[in-house]
């Protein structure tokens, strides 16, 4: 019966929006939070983690972490996101989205609180367990991506797919508010209770540690990163409980009988498969990255591969440098002027007010408007003005250095705040909508796998520069304008999903293909 559906994928597309719809998203969105939290929160603490470990008192500066232990620190943490979505995302498709959804929740938990408890006390032994657990917390991050936007996508009604998807990534918001929140209140604790002088002001002795970072700041950054467990924690019991999706157990698992008691409980409504005796099956179940997959999707993944690629460049570079590029135009104090954990709090500060202005709202206009005007034009728009702000800052960068640096705030606010009206939501949204239910989780692991390479690239590359001081921060927005232009490019590669059913969009739903079997 070419053209017949299952009952129960009608009964999801059609549902009404529902509380256990937000619950799926508060649930889902929580692994999001937490996992920016735990990438972003490491660049709050960063020079504080240079002063404490690598102080030479022979030096006229503060301590700093060179340059290759610095990337190590804020970049491992990618590297392992981008195989945790390379594993778990293939892993997804083939033991289901809610098994292994556990796994990577609990990983984050457990290292998160072993970053904060790193061994030991030279420079070379805590660096090097630090990293060795936020590879490892990287994994589990990379993991929640495409688990979450695919049990998002398979849970939410055609209606209002996209706002959900949104919805679930727009926490990523809150959580790189939730860190530079956490950073200013532990550090507004600890900087009132253990008084220091700034650097140089401080008297320093050869054999002694650095007068204006007190021993006690080391609690400062291990608190800061073990408080990134606390939300996936409170997460996990939520997780236990969600029931498999019914995509997965209808079209991948090919158990349409228990897709509709597992969805009749959730929407609260009576679904009977014919007989419940049917599967939906394709005549053609091509592999990844085979003929008749590249033939009907290559477009597709060159398309979500490479805007996220392109976009998280710029994303990851913006983000996990601010505090360089504020520096050298003035808006945050250098290093001597202040002491080791009052900067933590003025770099803080600095990225809280950024989140707040402008990281949050954008996410939210996403949520507001994706099933409005679609992904589509949300993408395109956000790569146009990114490219424009990005070329607006680093064309009259001296004018806005020397003359007007609350100007060149503004406008790098825009950036991000286009960044998350536009590509950075959408790019998560798409592979989680256009490709098949067998290859949904791999081939959005995949997408999110490139753009961690971006966010590699932006950190060992782009991010080199920043920290090179005013001249090179110029070089590196022109850099960025360039890669948002070819993002803009690439976008057109991407199709519009907005309104469509699952089905409809993967192709699943063709006549020549698709057609009801007995089991």
């Amino acid at each position: 019966m070419a053209n017949e559906r299952l009952e129960v994928l009608n009964a999801l597309d059609t549902a009404k929006t529902q509380w256990y719809h937000f619950t799926a998203i508060i649930v889902a969105g929580m692994g999001f939070f937490t996992d920016a939290y735990d990438l972003f929160c490491i660049t709050t603490v960063t020079k504080l983690l240079g002063r404490l470990y690598y102080y030479n008192p022979l030096s006229t500066e503060p301590g700093a972490l060179p340059y290759k232990v610095e990337s190590a620190v804020v970049g491992v943490a990618l590297c392992g996101t981008l195989a945790g979505q390379l594993f778990f995302g293939w892993l997804g498709d083939k033991m289901g989205r809610k098994k292994v959804y556990g796994m990577t929740l609990m990983l984050m938990v457990v290292c998160s609180i072993a970053s904060g408890l790193s061994l030991g006390h030279t420079s070379k032994s805590v660096m090097g367990t630090l990293c060795f657990f936020r590879f490892w917390l990287g994994v589990g991050i990379g993991g929640d991506y495409p688990l979450s936007a695919t049990i998002m996508s398979e849970y939410a009604n055609q209606k209002t797919r996209g706002a959900f998807i949104a919805a679930v990534f727009a926490m990523q918001g809150f959580g790189i508010l939730a860190g530079a929140a956490v950073s200013v209140i532990v550090s507004a604790a600890f900087k009132a209770y253990f008084k220091a002088p700034s650097y140089e002001d401080a008297v320093h002795v050869i054999g002694q540690r650095d007068p204006s970072t007190v021993p006690e700041a080391d609690f400062v950054w291990r608190i800061i990163l073990m408080f990134g467990a606390v939300p996936a924690a409170l997460t996990f019991y939520s997780r236990s409980k969600m029931p498999e999706t019914a995509r997965f157990t209808a079209l991948v698992a090919k158990n349409a009988k228990q897709a509709a008691a597992d969805m009749s409980k959730v929407l609260n409504v009576e679904i009977e498969e014919e007989k419940t005796e049917k599967v939906w099956s394709t005549d053609s179940d091509y592999g990844l990255l085979s003929a008749e997959f590249m033939k009907r999707h290559g477009l597709h993944l060159l398309g979500t591969t490479s805007t996220w690629f392109l976009l998280d460049v710029a994303f990851y570079s913006q983000n996990l440098f601010q505090k360089d590029i504020f520096k050298s135009v003035g808006w945050l104090k250098g290093g001597k002027a202040v002491n080791g954990i009052q900067e933590v709090y003025n770099i803080s500060v600095a990225q809280a007010k950024i989140a707040l202005l402008a990281t949050v709202p954008g996410y939210w206009f996403t949520v507001a408007l994706v099933d409005i005007i679609g992904r589509f034009a949300i993408q395109l728009m956000g790569f146009f003005f990114m490219t424009v702000f990005m070329l607006a800052l680093a064309i009259p960068y001296e004018h806005w250095k020397n003359d007007n640096t609350i100007g060149f705030v503004v406008l790098f606010a825009f950036t991000f705040f286009f960044a998350n009206f536009g590509p950075n939501a959408t790019t998560f949204i798409v592979p989680a909508e256009v490709f098949p239910a067998r290859l949904r989780s791999t081939c959005h692991g995949i997408s999110a796998a490139w753009g961690k390479a971006g966010a590699i690239v932006g950190n060992f590359a782009i991010g080199r520069l920043s920290t090179k001081g005013p001249s090179h921060v110029r070089i590196a927005l022109i850099i960025l304008a360039v890669t948002n232009a070819l993002g803009f490019v690439f976008t057109f590669l991407v199709p519009e999903t907005k309104g469509r059913s699952l089905e409809e969009i993967s192709g699943e739903k063709d006549n020549e293909d698709v057609e009801m079997e007995e089991v």
